[in-house]
């Protein structure tokens, strides 16, 4: 399945979430997604966004790393049927938005907390996705500049 379509899954599925419980593994999923995108974007992306890429892949492993959850029925995360990229920046963009989302999540979770641990979780889940997300930024950014780079370049030919 292309990324963009998971994204929407991961998106549909954090909003249909009831509980905090699910919310966190949610953001598990989230970040287990964006850990995909940015393996696939580091081994075959764009040279100008391998970087960011791979510092996207840490981030958002350490992003799921320290959320207490349980697999998904059946052990599988959604980031497994990650089978093509599809457009870069389509992906990203949504990716971004995605992260966003799970970050605005967690802060409802860790605001209702009654649990220091989930709080501290949901907290360090938080600043994960923050970053992750600021990755996904910085590599749109890059795009954008490669692009007008290139406009450029063809313009003056």
């Amino acid at each position: 399945m292309d990324a963009v379509r998971l994204i929407g899954a991961s998106r549909c599925a954090l909003m249909g979430s009831e509980d905090a419980r699910g919310i966190m593994a949610e953001a598990c999923q989230a970040q287990a997604l964006a850990q995909a995108i940015g393996s696939r974007l580091a081994m075959l992306g764009p040279p100008e966004l391998r970087g960011e890429a791979v510092g996207l892949t840490e981030l958002a492993a350490r992003g799921c790393g320290v959320l207490d959850v349980p697999l998904p029925r059946g052990g599988t995360l959604r980031a497994a049927q990650l089978t093509e990229l599809g457009d870069a920046r389509r992906a990203l963009v949504d990716l971004g938005g995605l992260l966003g989302e799970v970050g605005i999540a967690l802060v409802g979770i860790a605001s209702a907390a009654d649990e220091e641990a989930m709080y501290w979780q949901c907290m360090e889940a938080i600043d994960a996705a923050d970053e992750s997300r600021d990755r996904v930024l910085e590599m749109l950014r890059r795009l954008a500049v490669r692009d007008e780079a290139e406009q450029e370049r063809g313009s003056a030919a």
